[in-house]
């Protein structure tokens, strides 16, 4: 199971079942408690609002896929790209900031997937704007992504790490 899992393994799944659980249990709260979807946009500060959206695509809605058989290949697919990069934790990872980088990274893939899976597309809440521009709405699991591919972007330009790929 050397392939399966490393030495770094735990603090990567251990970010990942944590984003997921904090993920998954804001999503809940927001559609069954707070009922997010029967307020409609709520505005939280002058550049954040809160709002539903139901995602049927990936990031901006592209590739959006309309039927369960289209989520259900969408969430394979990010099954898929989280156990490849469970595969990349385990043989491949020496910096903990790259096991924390694809642990955010996994736990937000699969918690996306999860919404694929029960609701049929990824519930998005996170509006942000400013002088009339609006960015895209986005949830928690996507915030971990964007911040793990930041730490992954960082790893791979930093100084230390090029001057040990250069050395003989």
């Amino acid at each position: 199971m050397r392939w399966l899992w490393g030495p770094l393994s735990p603090i990567g799944v251990g970010l990942a079942v944590l984003t997921i659980a904090v993920d998954q249990a804001h999503k809940w709260w927001m559609l069954l408690i707070y009922r997010i979807e029967e307020r409609g946009r709520v505005a939280v500060t002058p550049f954040l609002d809160l709002v539903y959206v139901k995602n049927l695509g990936v990031s901006y809605g592209m590739f959006s896929q309309e039927t369960r058989e289209g989520q259900w290949l969408l969430a394979g697919f990010a099954v898929l790209a989280a156990l490849a990069m469970a595969v990349w934790l385990a043989r491949g990872v020496t910096e903990r900031l790259v096991a924390v980088s694809l642990g955010l990274i996994i736990g937000g893939a699969i918690s996306n997937a999860i919404d694929r899976l029960v609701i049929g597309g990824v519930a998005d809440f996170f509006s942000l704007h400013a002088m009339g521009f609006y960015w895209y709405v986005f949830n928690i699991a996507d915030a971990a992504i964007v911040a793990g591919v930041c730490g992954l972007l960082y790893d791979s330009l930093s100084p230390s790490r090029n001057r040990a790929s250069k050395s003989p």
